[in-house]
């Protein structure tokens, strides 16, 4: 009888453990729990990205208004999508958006078609200290400004006193008025980004070279392979993902035009409005009608479309990319 009445009290008890729910932990606040150590380490930097990335954005409601600095934001008028509306009016806007797109398209093609070139013939120096040499030579340029590359560019296209136009002169042929012709700048303005990023692309390239097993290219010799099928089947191949990871960098800056550095397309025409044809861009339009025309909400609109352009690229070429190689996609 104690037996029974044991065993129907065990019963009991476990049945009302079942009936009360048990309480698991959340999971974000377990997780930051467990590795409470590693985001405290990561708070300045998620600080940093918070202040100076996101705030900002609730700046971009001045792209609907008739901002006026002494007003504010709260205190200036509401004028809705008037902005945009002239601007998709301007004629200025399919020119500054074919050259955007122009220059960044060739940029992203010569940029790292240039530079995984240079970090194959760059791997086939066997001797090292002269390859450590040739990589600090190709990534020289990109350590410079922009604006100490205007001045060198200056001292080769100056009209008077250009070295080009002195030579073209001794040849007996008429000197060239560079900052006069825009047609020159689809060119120079290429050769000069090719000339200054290259060698960052390069060391990049190069980097993930050193990373690729030496088993095949010992297999590929004894198969009878050259140095460019090995190159065209072995080191093309294993760069994918490096080159996939770049190509979706830079084509979230596709709609950008490197005007951060102040800028290839300000610094290097050197403000010629002859040139605008070719040179101007939509960073340098923003800048131009902020600083001349003094139009807040205008500058707010055109780098609001810029900013969601520039947002559906990054997304389309993402999952494009995703489609590819699913492991090379950033999300």
């Amino acid at each position: 009888m104690n037996e029974i009445n044991l065993q129907s009290k065990q019963r009991t008890q476990s049945a009302s453990r079942r009936s009360i729910p048990i309480r698991r932990p959340i999971p974000i606040i377990g997780e930051l729990i467990r590795n409470k150590i590693l985001y405290a380490m990561m708070l300045p930097g998620l600080l940093f990205i918070i202040v100076i990335y996101y705030l900002p954005m609730f700046g971009v409601v001045i792209a609907f208004q008739e901002y006026n600095p002494i007003k504010g934001i709260f205190g200036s008028k509401w004028i809705g999508f008037t902005n945009f509306k002239f601007l998709f009016q301007s004629d200025a806007l399919f020119q500054i958006t074919f050259n955007t797109l122009f220059y960044n398209l060739i940029f992203i093609i010569l940029g790292l078609g240039l530079a995984l070139v240079a970090a194959i013939l760059i791997n086939e120096i066997s001797n090292r200290f002269l390859a450590g040499a040739y990589k600090s030579i190709i990534l020289l340029p990109y350590l410079l400004s922009w604006v100490v590359a205007e001045y060198l560019l200056f001292s080769f296209l100056s009209m008077d006193k250009g070295i080009i136009n002195q030579i073209l002169q001794f040849a007996g042929i008429e000197p060239v008025q560079w900052y006069a012709e825009p047609l020159y700048w689809r060119f120079i303005l290429p050769a000069a980004y090719v000339w200054k990023n290259v060698g960052y692309f390069a060391v990049i390239f190069a980097a993930g070279i050193t990373g690729i097993s030496s088993d095949y290219y010992e297999a590929a010799k004894i198969d009878g392979a050259n140095r460019f099928q090995q190159a065209l089947k072995i080191t093309i191949p294993m760069l994918a993902p490096i080159t996939l990871t770049l190509l979706l960098l830079q084509a979230g800056k596709i709609f950008y035009a490197a005007f951060g550095d102040w800028g290839l397309f300000y610094n290097l025409p050197r403000e010629s409005g002859v040139l605008f044809s070719a040179t101007n861009v939509i960073d340098t339009y923003v800048f131009r009608s902020l600083q001349k025309m003094n139009d807040f909400g205008m500058s707010s609109a055109i780098g609001l479309y810029q900013s969601c352009v520039g947002f559906v690229l990054v997304v389309a070429s993402n999952y494009l990319i995703r489609k590819y190689d699913r492991d090379s996609a950033l999300f």
